[in-house]
């Protein structure tokens, strides 16, 4: 699933990843900044149509690279995104667990 189109929409201090399939509700991972280096996952969002094809761990994913690229931290209060920081060792450069 790593050629999903995954977009980034952000408004003040929130944000969330998005992907949004041809037909049906989109899946997202949300956040909040917590300053210019550090944001909050809060909530990973899969509608059940998508579940085990691998939307959630690619959203997961491209949180963990932009972070990276941008030189920022994360904080995951998410229990789908902690338990995956968790099993991913190469995570924790920018991953606060």
């Amino acid at each position: 699933m790593a050629d999903l189109v995954i977009e980034l929409e952000e408004n003040g201090s929130k944000g969330r990843y998005v992907y949004r399939p041809a037909s049906g509700d989109p899946a997202e991972i949300t956040y909040s900044v917590v300053n210019p280096t550090k944001i909050i996952v809060d909530h990973t969002g899969v509608p059940e149509s998508m579940r085990g094809q691998g939307v959630g761990q690619a959203l997961a994913e491209h949180v963990v690279k932009d972070a990276r690229a941008k030189g920022i931290s994360i904080i995951p209060l998410c229990p789908f995104f902690k338990a995956l920081a968790q099993r991913h060792e190469d995570w924790q450069d920018v991953v606060e667990l």
